[in-house]
């Protein structure tokens, strides 16, 4: 009963996560807009951080996104399949992406959250990709297994 108790907790919060990224990148612009009347950075750069800003979320969205469709092969207690391979690698991509976008950031504003964000998706980059060479292996396992059947 714990397990299915925690399935739906994941569940609600990827939703949330989701849905929310998307409502955070869409009001970007007035955000910010209204963050600028106390951040420098944001008034001098506004265009720029907009489209900084909003490619990161963008992309941490994605990464969402493709974690909400590899909970749902767990849900469905399928999840060895090619379908979570492709979606680790586009999280990878995405992360390094992100990681990227937020790098560019530091040539207008330089904080330590700012490093240390650029690390963290980075890093989360590389172990997709690593992730992706675990589920691929079990892939291969499981449908040799599914063929001596």
């Amino acid at each position: 009963m714990k397990e299915k108790t925690l399935e739906r907790c994941v569940k609600l919060l990827l939703d949330i996560m989701y849905y929310s990224g998307c409502i955070v990148c869409i009001t970007l612009p007035i955000t910010l807009r209204y963050l600028a009347k106390y951040y420098t950075a944001f008034q001098e750069d506004y265009f720029a951080m907009c489209i900084l800003f909003f490619a990161a979320g963008a992309f941490a969205v994605m990464i969402i996104g493709e974690l909400r469709k590899m909970f749902r092969t767990v849900l469905d207690e399928n999840c060895f399949i090619q379908q979570n391979v492709e979606s680790l690698k586009k999280m990878g991509y995405y992360s390094i992406a992100a990681s990227i976008a937020t790098a560019i950031r530091l040539f207008f504003a330089i904080t330590p959250s700012t490093v240390v964000i650029i690390i963290i998706f980075f890093i989360a980059g590389l172990f997709s990709f690593v992730l992706s060479k675990v589920f691929q292996q079990a892939v291969n396992y499981k449908q040799e297994n599914d063929l001596t059947i």
